[in-house]
């Protein structure tokens, strides 16, 4: 039976800019050779990088412009027109259609494709056994054809509990990994079609007890192929406990370390991104343990190496350098995002603190910008915004969970990543553009929600 855990806004997870670099190949679709879209989230090849956010049974992609995100929006659910499968929920956990999603040309034709998971679908009489469709993109934008991967069906078992994107065994093409909610990644190889085949399957589970709950990809290692995180939970001492188990990419996926992170309590909802914080050729991967100190929270950060994690490090609001104290139910580390916002060459990451108390305002929340270098991420220089900052857009209010939600991505493409933070689906989010020392709030707008969550 597979554990609810708590509804999250879920975010087309960025691979690389070009997954096939720029190799041609020929479409299912096309008796012409295309060549891959050359961003993996450029749902309709104009150029442009889009946004997908999915929550509760419904999908929005918003299409991105030589500024940024857009006015042209599109939603989709399971009542749209050629979506397989209907709205519904698995023994009162909701419709969880989109609560998952990942993104990749996955056929290789010239747009990037959507995968949308629904770990609630009733598949033929299996009651939450869980679905993975593929929204596939054109000229048009995503929504006018959609096809759901293959899978054996089993009740309860979540199938899509996690996705992500990346080339698994590095011949250049789109592979998808598919978690359920019991013990189990599904890794799909590139030959993705829009009649539903797909490369070769491979399974791995945890020999001992992991339950996954989120999967992270990205180069750990200095070969070609993408590595793979399955965050999730496991147990230590008969204890429930967080834990990291890295799969090595290559020709045949490699199971590596499991790494137990937080023996204290467990994280249904955790988030991680890899990034190489401190530029020594290996991606180190950055990770919410929000339960940590009474739930003050933290970022722990496991360092990449040869075999994969090596040494590890805890970042907190005690971390020196870093503006605001640690105190109880703060979550520290909800909302993760990395990249180079100073144009440095060392990733940055953005932390998430939404229930950080603003002056009187319980809970009003803020983000930290930790900056990277040659130590890897420390407090040194780094940056506090919530919406009491000068500058930035709106008023710190009681419960208003800035910063539940955070992204650093290059929205206006002049090299250094801007960040947008947000409270929740249904708000409005704010875009804090970068400049050569950093994020600033010169020019602050509140912009429509668009993808306000970790890459």
């Amino acid at each position: 039976m597979f554990t609810h855990r708590r509804l999250r806004l879920a975010l087309a997870t960025a691979t690389a800019a070009s997954l096939a670099g720029g190799l041609l190949a020929l479409s299912a679709q096309t008796a012409a050779a295309a060549t891959p879209a050359k961003y993996a989230d450029d749902f309709n090849g104009d150029g442009y990088r889009d946004y997908a956010v999915g929550w509760s049974g419904e999908v929005t992609v918003t299409y991105g412009t030589a500024t940024g995100p857009g006015t042209v929006t599109t939603k989709f659910t399971q009542n749209s027109a050629g979506i397989p499968g209907k709205p519904g929920d698995a023994g009162g956990y909701g419709d969880m259609f989109g609560e998952g999603l990942a993104n990749a040309d996955f056929n290789r034709d010239g747009y990037a494709d959507l995968a949308v998971a629904d770990r609630s679908e009733k598949v033929g009489t299996k009651a939450g056994a869980g679905a993975v469709t593929i929204l596939w993109g054109a000229r048009a934008g995503l929504g006018t054809k959609a096809t759901r991967i293959p899978v054996t069906a089993h009740a309860d078992y979540g199938f899509g509990a996690a996705l992500a994107a990346g080339d698994f065994n590095g011949d250049g093409k789109a592979d998808l990994a598919v978690a359920d909610g019991v013990h189990t990644v599904y890794i799909y190889r590139g030959g993705f079609s829009q009649s539903g085949t797909t490369g070769a399957v491979t399974r791995h589970g945890y020999s001992g007890t992991l339950e996954p709950t989120a999967l992270v990809a990205g180069k750990v290692t200095k070969d070609k192929a993408t590595d793979l995180y399955v965050l999730g939970q496991g147990y230590k001492n008969d204890k429930m406990t967080q834990a990291a188990w890295f799969l090595r990419g290559g020709t045949t996926i490699r199971p590596g370390r499991f790494t137990t992170y937080d023996a204290s309590s467990p994280d249904y909802g955790p988030t991680g991104v890899i990034a190489d914080f401190d530029k020594n050729g290996y991606g180190d991967l950055a990770v919410s343990d929000t339960p940590y100190n009474k739930h003050a929270g933290s970022v722990v950060v496991l360092r990449g190496g040869s075999d994969g994690p090596a040494t590890s490090y805890r970042l907190t609001q005690s971390t020196a350098g870093v503006a605001t104290a640690a105190t109880a139910h703060d979550s520290f580390g909800s909302g993760l995002s990395a990249a180079d916002t100073n144009r440095d060459g060392y990733p940055d990451l953005a932390v998430g603190v939404p229930e950080e108390k603003v002056g009187t305002a319980k809970q009003a929340g803020g983000v930290h910008v930790l900056r990277g270098g040659a130590h890897g991420l420390t407090g040194t220089g780094s940056q506090w915004f919530t919406r009491a900052t000068a500058g930035v857009p709106g008023d710190a209010t009681q419960y208003g969970d800035f910063g539940r939600y955070v992204r650093l991505r290059d929205f206006d493409r002049d090299g250094d990543a801007d960040l947008l933070v947000s409270s929740d689906y249904y708000s409005p989010g704010v875009l804090l553009r970068a400049g050569a020392t950093g994020i600033t709030t010169d020019g602050a707008t509140e912009q429509a929600l668009i993808a306000a969550f970790p890459q």
